[in-house]
């Protein structure tokens, strides 16, 4: 399953590869990509496990770079 999440105050494109390697390294999470210029991140991951994935994404997003919202 693949979804799209908007990010909020993500200020730098060296904060959006930070983001993009932590999300990836999320158990379950087959690929994460994050556009600084779009403010967006994709995440695909085991359609079984998503919305347990889904859960783990906004607080590894806060502890990762902590003045960035994904908005879920």
């Amino acid at each position: 399953m693949k979804k799209t999440f908007k990010i909020e105050d993500l200020d730098c494109p060296n904060c959006a590869a930070k983001l993009e390697k932590a999300i990836s390294e999320i158990d379950g999470v087959k690929k994460a990509s994050v556009s600084f210029i779009a403010g967006k991140m994709i995440v695909e991951a085991e359609d079984s496990d998503f919305e347990a994935i889904v859960a783990k994404i906004p607080s590894v997003a806060k502890k990762t770079i902590p003045e960035c919202t994904v908005i879920i």
